[in-house]
């Protein structure tokens, strides 16, 4: 990492990863798509319980990104204990976020989907499908940690295998559980949530091989999990936090947003559920650019190579740009074949093609943000990243659907709080960006003198 060219090693480092989130994000939508075809008010229920699996996949992807910053500075130091105490204090970590979703799923999902409909097919399906994926999380929350272990220590490319083979999994199964095709019982909604955590599983299952057979900067013990180290804990999450806020957020953000739409009707939640999902989807490849980063950022900050961590950044915001721009002219001209996939009705198309048209404008502006907050991570300016994430994380995407909506009460237009929420989170961003690399050249000048 502090040797290779920085194009070369940034592409080795992110192209398995994006990949590898693009297949995940591949079977997230196949997901909607299969239960949209039992029906719209099952397609609902599901977008109504993705602001709680965001809250999951902020634990655990912050939990992931703080160990990865912190095994690669370790690396970096040459301090093989230090990154021993990390992975195996993540372990532990990880096993107290699964206890907790247990009683979760066992207990709360009900009120959750009665706290926001009556209709008696969103509650009953929605239950079905939350309890399932909150009791059974482990394999989510591990299958982070074993890939995080291994993408900070230069195998990504094995990650991507345990990522891709989990989505696999998952969109073979989907079908088979959720219609009943030859041998497998007919579950509905619940088969599909069933597939979901058999394919997490799967890729933790492959991480932990690839980490415990391949990976000889990590070795497992189980006293040390039984005995975290304090210190661990405290660096995991200096690192970490900024993106758990940045999904948690995200989480009661949609959470918010599904109440202002529900005034208007199950119809436009279902359609907000749609555009996470292919929002979710165009990110991927900003997300696997930051999984490939940020080892990099924090590998060449360790050892000050400050003309290599901006490098590092100026390549990776290029080619990010680059592909938001043709993602949104792409998504502009076929929003109705982007429905088709969900087995749209009139009243849901109605919706969606003004919705996705004006959500899209905001990608370019989004992968900015992930970028350049994850360089701040990667680089101890997590506060600013803190800002810029909960700037479009949760203020302005909540505020500017309230304002919009009280406005005009008009469904078609509240769709521009999107690009609106996003622009101004990019201007905040760019800005702070700014005062970080001012600050970072400061102190290599005055490690020079």
């Amino acid at each position: 990492m502090g040797t290779m060219p920085v194009f070369p090693l940034l592409m080795s480092m992110a192209i398995p990863m994006m990949m590898s989130f693009f297949i995940q994000a591949l079977y997230n939508i196949v997901d909607s798509m299969f239960v949209a075809r039992i029906s719209e008010n099952a397609l609902a229920a599901v977008s109504l319980a993705f602001p709680m699996q965001q809250i999951m996949g902020a634990i655990g992807i912050g939990t992931g990104v703080g160990i990865s910053a912190s095994i690669s500075r370790a690396m970096a130091r040459k301090q093989q204990d230090r990154a021993d105490a990390l992975a195996n204090t993540g372990i532990f970590l990880c096993l107290c976020y699964t206890a907790v979703f247990i009683v979760l799923g066992l207990t709360f999902t009900h009120t959750f989907y009665t706290m926001q409909t009556n209709v008696a097919e969103i509650v009953e399906g929605g239950t079905q499908y939350l309890s399932i994926v909150w009791a059974v999380s482990f394999g989510m929350f591990f299958g982070v940690l074993f890939e995080k272990m291994l993408t900070s220590s230069g195998f990504a490319s094995l990650a991507m295998i345990a990522q891709a083979g989990g989505a696999i999994f998952n969109i073979i199964f989907d079908p088979l559980l959720i219609f009943g095709i030859g041998p497998f019982p007919k579950l509905g909604i619940a088969g599909a949530a069933l597939a979901t955590v058999l394919g997490q599983i799967f890729a933790a299952c492959l991480a932990f091989w690839f980490n415990h057979n391949r990976n000889h900067w990590i070795t497992f013990d189980r006293q040390k999990i039984l005995h975290p180290d304090l210190p661990a804990v405290k660096e995991i999450y200096s690192i970490g936090f900024p993106s758990m806020i940045t999904m948690g957020l995200a989480s009661m953000s949609s959470f918010f947003i599904n109440q202002i739409l529900l005034q208007y009707s199950t119809t436009a939640t279902a359609v907000y559920g749609i555009w996470l999902k292919l929002q979710n989807f165009c990110f991927m490849p900003a997300f696997g650019m930051n999984n490939g980063m940020v080892p990099i950022l924090s590998y060449n900050n360790g050892t000050r190579r400050y003309d290599r961590v901006w490098g590092t950044i100026r390549y990776a915001l290029t080619i990010i740009l680059s592909l938001m721009a043709v993602l949104t002219v792409v998504l502009e001209l076929i929003p109705n074949t982007l429905l088709d996939l969900f087995s749209a009705s009139e009243g849901l198309r109605a919706i969606g093609v003004t919705a996705i048209r004006t959500c899209v404008i905001s990608l370019v502006f989004g992968g900015v943000c992930v970028i350049l907050g994850s360089a701040m991570q990667a680089l101890r300016h997590a506060r600013f990243a803190l800002v810029v994430n909960i700037l479009r994380g949760f203020v302005m995407p909540v505020s500017s659907f309230w304002l919009l909506s009280a406005m005009f009460h008009d469904v078609l237009k509240v769709w521009a709080a999107v690009p609106v929420a996003d622009g101004t989170a990019c201007l905040a961003a760019i800005f702070l960006y700014l005062q970080m690399k001012k600050n970072l050249l400061a102190e290599e000048a005055d490690s020079i003198y």
